[in-house]
Formats: structure tokens, C-alpha cells, sequence
């Protein structure tokens, strides 16, 4: 049994707190905040993706103000860090250093140097370092992978992804909104579907990107060697009518793979030689399945390696340069 504690108790803490309960072999024993005392006020807050404002019974675990102390006082195995972007190298490193094994959400961090640091810190330590790139266990990216690794409707031509909604409304002090702690709408957002292009066809030799104005707007171009015409789209411009969607259209030469959340079904093959279909998908969702992964790995399981932190890394090298492509407005290489 690993015992685990959660550090930030906003929206994606509450989150984690769902699904780590629901773990096999894992017990949910801390949740630190160092607003520990308005946490209660926030639990019915909502976010972008439902279940995070489920009824939470907190009377379960210690609650602590003090990330320290929570280290020191609870024998921990490992932790979920869900705190603003700008704090996940310093308590990634300082969890690693007493020894506890860290979960950390996306983005990985600012900067290269703070990913390396926290790269440094799991390797000093001895520890599994995961960072929360969800979208590499989400049922439908994972089905649509898995088509494309096996060539049944030949090789990839183009691939779109989409990731729409309004600016994150939900954090007391509105950090999201400082690129400066949250990285912007590319390092917070665009991430996850660069991150799944990198995981899907690795590195890309060159990136060209365009922003608004606004910097709330943004759409890559990813250059690989072979030709595909590969691209992301990112927003926190849309109306908050609009609600949220993440969707991909990915065009083989024998079919069309298509996912949209907010159709149903929500997820197709469209084979040129036939009706389209809905192939069976995994159960649960990208943070349920990366979550027991990091419990499987902490564990001692043999799995399959989804992700490293030195991947998590790349894919921040790569946003860093979709930013600048977008501010200097010209092809940047990789």
C-alpha cells in the first residue's frame, strides 16, 4: 500500500483527490494547501473537464498548510503536485529530496533550466518523477496511436488538433491569466497536443507558430522531414458559450480518424473502404489512467513506458519554441 498526499487543492487537486481514491494498493492519507482553511469554500468549483467538483469528503485525510510538515509528520510514498505552474520545480525538488516519489501536472516547468533541476533532483534521489502529460493515456489518443503504430490504413498524410475554450476562470487569484506563473495559454493549454504530436511522431525539425494579439490565440505548424502537414490550435479567446473542445481529425491514406468531446460518439474511424465505426476504447479517461500508471511504476510494476521526465522536457523545448517562433514570426528549428 503507498501512501499519498496531494500539494494545491484547486481544481486539478480536487481532480487527482477523485481518482487516487479509486487506486488499488494506494491510500489517499494528505492534502496540503496554504489556504488549507478556504479550501472547504472552494470544493463545489468547476473547471474545463467535469468531476472535479464531485462531492469531496476531506474528513478522510490530514490536512496540512505546511508542504514541510505534511513531508515530515506523514511517511509519504508519493505525492500529486496540482499547484500554479511557477511553484512545480521548487516542490518537485523538494519532494524529491525527502525522498518521495512526485506526480507533477503539465506543463513540467517554465524554463529548460527548471526541468533540468527537476530531472537532476529524481535522479539524486532514486525516485519516479512522472509530469501529468494526460493526453498520452486518454482513450482516444491512445486508440488512435495505436492505429497509426500498426500502418492498417497506411501512412500518416495530415493531422489538426484542437484545444478550445475560454481563459481558466476558476483559480482565486487568476494566475492563469499572468503568463509570467502560468506560462500563457501555450505552455498551460497547448501543451497537450504538442506533447502528443512529440509522443506520436517525435521531435519536429522546425516549428512555425502565429499568436493574436491577445496572446490567447495560437496555432503551430510542425515541420517533419517526411512532409506531413501536422498542426495544433489553442484557445482561451472563445466565449465562455462556447464551452470547451479538444478534437483531432488525423488523415491517413486508407482513412480518417476523428475526435470531437463534444459529439457522440465522440470518436471514429472512417475507413475508405467502408461504414464508419467506433473501435472499443479504454475505460476511464487520461487522468484516471495516467494516475494509476505512477501508482503501477511507484508500485514496482512491469509496464510499458508511456513517458519520461526527459521527454516531458523536450516537449517544454518545443513549446519554447513555438513562443518564439510566434514573437520573432518566422520558422524556428528544432
Amino acid at each position: 500500500m503507498i501512501r499519498v498526499g496531494i500539494v494545491g487543492f484547486g481544481f486539478m487537486g480536487r481532480m487527482h483527490y477523485r481518482n487516487w481514491l479509486n487506486v488499488a494498493g494506494a491510500e489517499l492519507v494528505a492534502v496540503q494547501d496554504v489556504a488549507i482553511e478556504d479550501v472547504k469554500s472552494r470544493l463545489g468549483t468547476t473547471g474545463n473537464i467535469a468531476g472535479a467538483a464531485d462531492t469531496i469528503d476531506l474528513g478522510r485525510v490530514r490536512l496540512f498548510s505546511d508542504f514541510d510538515a505534511m513531508l515530515a509528520e506523514m511517511k509519504l510514498d508519493a505525492v500529486s503536485i496540482t499547484v500554479p505552474t511557477f511553484l512545480h520545480a521548487t516542490l518537485t525538488e523538494r519532494a524529491l529530496k525527502a525522498g518521495v516519489h512526485v506526480l507533477c501536472e503539465k506543463p513540467m516547468a517554465l524554463t529548460l533550466p527548471e526541468c533540468d533541476r527537476m530531472i537532476a533532483a529524481a535522479k539524486s534521489a532514486g525516485k519516479w518523477l512522472q509530469i501529468g502529460q494526460c493526453i498520452r493515456f486518454w482513450p482516444e489518443y491512445v486508440a488512435a496511436r495505436e492505429i497509426i503504430q500498426n500502418g492498417t490504413y497506411g501512412a500518416l498524410l495530415a493531422a489538426s488538433f484542437r484545444r478550445l475554450g475560454s481563459l481558466p476562470n476558476w483559480n482565486p487569484d487568476k494566475w492563469f491569466a499572468d503568463e509570467q506563473r502560468s506560462g500563457g495559454v501555450a505552455l498551460d493549454l497547448h501543451c497537450h497536443d504538442t506533447d502528443y504530436v512529440h509522443y506520436l511522431l517525435g521531435v519536429p525539425r522546425a516549428v512555425f507558430s502565429v499568436m493574436d494579439g491577445g496572446r490567447r490565440h495560437m496555432q503551430t505548424q510542425y515541420l517533419y522531414d517526411n512532409d506531413a502537414a501536422v498542426s495544433a490550435e489553442a484557445s482561451w479567446a472563445m466565449p465562455t458559450s462556447f464551452g470547451f473542445e479538444m478534437s483531432f481529425t488525423i488523415v491517413l491514406e486508407r482513412a480518417t480518424l476523428q475526435f470531437d468531446c463534444t459529439r457522440n460518439p465522440a470518436f471514429r474511424v472512417c475507413p475508405a473502404d467502408g461504414a464508419p465505426f467506433t473501435p472499443e476504447l479504454l475505460p476511464g479517461d487520461g487522468y484516471s489512467r495516467e494516475i494509476e500508471h505512477f501508482a503501477g511504476v511507484v508500485a514496482g510494476n512491469p509496464l510499458p513506458q508511456v513517458l519520461t521526465a526527459g521527454q516531458s522536457r523536450e516537449t517544454i523545448r518545443i513549446v519554447l519554441a513555438e513562443k518564439n517562433s510566434a514573437q520573432r514570426k518566422e520558422i524556428v528549428h528544432l
